[in-house]
């Protein structure tokens, strides 16, 4: 069976200043569970499942999240994506991100693992308002490695366009099969169960020094399985992180580093990603 799910979620802030969820509306594979506010931090949890074993031939993924004015939210995912073998055909994914005057987005999903024969294409949009912020992250696994797995799927899509205020900042395109994805894990030294991670960071003022201090900390990852390198986008408008790790523990440990090194510039990132 085809799915072809569907995903809105739209964040509003109340008047007391919390944020909630103000109209939703999904369908299969997605659900959402019930959303948790962190006090400490401002920010409103929001967790999406995918209640069926993972993705497969002729399925489509769309989504478009919203953050009105003044709301803040952390979107993150219990498990790993799985795409699954396809004997033809493929899967797709579309992901329309939003943030509006004064609000902030966080996507923080567990990794993509693309198994042995798989193809997946995935195509995301973040759209960031002139005073609004955002730190966008994509995390990829080999495959299964512990099966022999690793590198194996036909071919990766992974796209992404970034704007803020109206002007774009970034569109890049990865296409790989597994076999030239290995390739660049060899030349970094990386080893067969080598991870990729992808981070966009905005925010207002993020830009203004040449060198800010958040980067020497980000420098100070760079040991023991980890590579890691941070560009200005266009325009001062943000950051694009890119890191290689030599497993997945460590590619996680690297993430939460990375949040923990911005937390002076977007305070929302002390918000705690517990799997509810």
């Amino acid at each position: 069976m085809d799915f072809h799910g569907q995903l809105f979620l739209r964040a509003e802030a109340r008047d007391d200043g919390r944020t909630a969820i103000g109209a939703q509306s999904f369908r299969a594979p997605f659900h959402v569970s019930k959303p948790y506010w962190e006090a400490d931090t401002r920010t409103l949890l929001v967790q999406v499942v995918n209640p069926t074993a993972g993705i497969l031939s002729g399925d489509r993924l769309e989504s478009a999240v919203e953050v009105a004015p003044g709301a803040a939210v952390l979107l993150t995912t219990p498990s790993a994506s799985r795409v699954f073998k396809m004997r033809q055909g493929e899967a797709s994914s579309s992901q329309r991100f939003t943030v509006e005057s004064g609000g902030w987005l966080e996507v923080l999903p567990e990794p993509l693992v693309p198994h042995r024969g798989s193809v997946f294409h995935q195509r995301t949009n973040l759209t960031v308002a002139a005073d609004g912020a955002a730190f966008y992250a994509d995390l990829l696994l080999p495959g299964r490695v512990a099966h022999g797995e690793a590198w194996e799927w036909k071919k990766l899509v992974l796209e992404l366009a970034v704007r803020r205020g109206g002007e774009r900042l970034l569109h890049e395109r990865f296409e790989q099969d597994g076999a030239g994805l290995r390739s660049l894990a060899a030349l970094a030294g990386a080893g067969e169960g080598a991870c990729f991670g992808n981070v966009v960071v905005i925010a207002p003022g993020l830009g203004a020094e040449t060198s800010p201090a958040w980067r020497d900390s980000l420098h100070a990852l760079q040991a023991d399985g980890v590579w890691i390198g941070a560009s200005q986008l266009r325009l001062g408008g943000g950051w694009s992180i890119k890191f290689v790790a030599s497993d997945g523990v460590k590619l996680k440990q690297t993430l939460g580093s990375i949040r923990r090194a911005l937390i002076g510039v977007c305070p929302h990132l002390a918000c705690d990603a517990r799997k509810l």
